[in-house]
């Protein structure tokens, strides 16, 4: 249920029709929309042996099967009215990770979650762990899927960057026992996915999952109540849990408070330090040190990740930067504080609604040299001058382009998803470059 263009739902279709299940894929979208992810498995639809419903679901697809395997991102899941049929028929129900998880050692497993900076921190775990001499997979939310190549060496580690989706998956809300792994991480928490949980609440609890079925001996590790007490309070004070982050696992050897990272933001650097924690606490565990100035060099050299405050081009003195994996106000704000001087900044905002407060950027407009909104939430983030609705991706770049001077900086850095107007943030971030290539292109730009 949910193809997806991520890579987690065509990673277990593969995974089921090699061990030779009968396979019925199906997803709201249509076959164009889906044309990426069906594409590796269009052999397999010739013959018959994968099976497609696109466009819609059918009910008795969920009743009268042995599994329903559903889409992390599929909303709500507990109220979902084709998985409650396929419940009240008996049919078990599971999700891409939790299918991983049960494949994988979980005493070799590293997950990190947060609102803002997991994939970077996953992306940074895995660098600084290669350079210790680690063997090291990834999987999970950043992409891809570890299903059919789960098996990792006797020092190997595989990371995961989980969700809030993916942990309600995992927790025995979903109907499972409950998983959390050897070595939890936490970024930070901030209102995010309201329209997927309903609730601030509930994104929280579902957080926690990360840190609950965690035992002697296994290991949490977050910096997030000590860099911002004043959030970590107000989470705390929004769900049952309470403050379940704090009392995590210490470093035994002090780590430097700053890294001359290759990328922009301080963000970065607590994304970094969280690297080599995890880094450290691995080593621990192996029971052998690890070559810590080796990770700190090979993250040192660490260019980020597409879509991650991206570098894309400068043109007539104009810095262009592409953010589009920014989905929360957190993230933008954290890609603001990046740059030195925020009245150089032309800001491209909007897109689809999560249902979360986004006065916080909308009212950074005046100190802004531009914000321009686009997309469902534009209303929201530009109601009156100085911010601008644009409605377009490309209306934003045009003005932003027609208003920016020499040392500015236009940066793409939503603090939305990117349904209403693309598949998905890749698909944003890909046009965002090449509206800015095309104009470095131009004569005379």
């Amino acid at each position: 249920m949910g193809l997806g263009q991520f890579g987690g739902g065509l990673g277990v279709v593969r995974w089921l029709h090699g061990r030779g299940a009968r396979v019925l894929v199906t997803d709201l979208s249509t076959r164009e929309k889906l044309a990426r992810s069906l594409e590796p498995i269009s052999h397999a639809i010739a013959d018959g042996s994968i099976k497609l419903r696109l466009g819609s679901h059918e009910t008795a697809d969920f009743q009268e099967t042995d599994l329903v395997v559903a889409n992390a991102a599929v909303p709500q899941p507990w109220k979902n009215p084709f998985l409650t049929a396929a419940r009240d028929a008996s049919v078990e129900i599971t999700a891409e990770i939790c299918l991983t998880v049960d494949r994988l050692n979980r005493d070799r497993v590293i997950a990190i979650t947060g609102s803002a900076g997991k994939s970077t921190t996953t992306a940074m775990t895995v660098c600084a762990l290669d350079a210790t001499g680690r063997a090291v997979r990834c999987g999970g939310n950043i992409g891809g899927s570890l299903l059919g190549s789960t098996a990792i060496s006797a020092n190997g580690w595989a990371v995961l960057e989980l969700s809030s989706a993916q942990l309600w998956w995992l927790s025995p809300a979903s109907g499972r026992t409950g998983w959390s792994p050897k070595i939890a991480v936490l970024t930070n928490i901030a209102p995010n996915h309201i329209d997927w949980h309903g609730s601030v609440a509930h994104y929280i609890e579902c957080k926690a999952q990360i840190r609950r079925n965690q035992g002697v001996g296994d290991i949490f590790i977050s910096s997030f109540a000590l860099e911002n007490p004043v959030l970590a309070e107000r989470a705390a004070s929004e769900t049952t849990e309470g403050a379940w982050w704090i009392n995590g696992w210490q470093t035994a050897l002090p780590l430097p408070a700053e890294i001359a990272l290759s990328i922009p933001g301080q963000h970065q650097q607590r994304n970094a330090q969280l690297a080599l924690a995890i880094a450290q606490a691995c080593a621990s565990i192996d029971g052998h040190p690890a070559p810590m100035e080796a990770a700190r060099a090979a993250l040192r050299n660490f260019q980020g990740l597409d879509h991650r405050l991206q570098p894309v081009a400068t043109i007539a003195g104009i810095r262009c930067f592409n953010d589009s994996k920014a989905t929360t106000p957190q993230a933008t704000q954290l890609a603001i504080a990046s740059f030195e001087d925020i009245s150089r900044i032309h800001l491209i905002v909007g897109g689809f609604d999560k249902k979360v407060d986004l006065s916080p950027i909308r009212d950074l407009a005046p100190q802004l040299a531009g914000l321009y909104a686009i997309g469902v939430t534009q209303d929201a983030l530009a109601p009156k001058p100085p911010a601008v609705r644009c409605g377009t991706l490309a209306n934003a770049v045009d003005l932003a382009f027609q208003r920016a001077k020499s040392g500015d900086i236009i940066l793409l850095s939503p603090a939305c998803s990117s349904y209403d107007q693309f598949s998905n943030f890749e698909e944003r971030g890909t046009q965002f470059v090449e509206l800015v290539r095309a104009r470095q292109a131009m004569p005379h730009c």
